[in-house]
């Protein structure tokens, strides 16, 4: 079968990618969605700007998720002769693999939630101030989607040894 005739290690590489590459494209765009509300709205009323910034604080946790989650992958690596043939190497390499694919959607979808969830916030709390802390909560909940990932990616990755 054509997939395992891919080394283990190209699977466990690809999958740390797609952890880190989607967490950070994730919270990309969730601080471009909060923070040209942020900006458009800050013109009409300046006070809005400090307190707001929690929102883009919270995109960029999302970031490092991925990041950490990368390290904790890239520290399961271990050189094996002829990984092709050991069944705990292609176990090791579509664990990762799966692990970072859960992770960097998880991390995606986490990024533009808070994104959507903060450009609402900044935009209410410019219309009312009392309005700021009911919408962080749910943003908060929003932010959460991450950390499940994060957690998700972990458990699915513990029994992943390449030797």
């Amino acid at each position: 079968m054509w997939l395992q005739e891919i080394s283990p290690y190209t699977w466990a590489a690809i999958g740390t990618a797609l952890a880190i590459g989607l967490s950070v494209t994730g919270a990309a765009w969730g601080i471009f969605l909060t923070g040209t509300s942020l900006l458009g709205a800050a013109i009409k009323v300046p006070r809005i700007r400090a307190k707001n910034l929690i929102s883009i604080i919270f995109c960029e946790a999302v970031a490092i998720y991925g990041i950490i989650m990368a390290i904790i992958f890239q520290g399961k690596y271990s050189y094996v002769e002829n990984p092709t043939a050991a069944p705990l190497a292609i176990f090791a390499g579509f664990a990762l693999f799966w692990g970072g694919v859960t992770v960097g959607f998880a991390n995606l979808a986490c990024g533009v939630t808070v994104g959507i969830t903060g450009s609402g916030c900044a935009l209410a709390d410019a219309q009312n101030r009392t309005l700021f802390v009911k919408i962080l909560v749910i943003e908060i909940f929003g932010s959460a989607l991450g950390l499940f990932g994060v957690i998700i990616g972990i458990v699915m990755t513990t029994s992943a040894k390449f030797n």
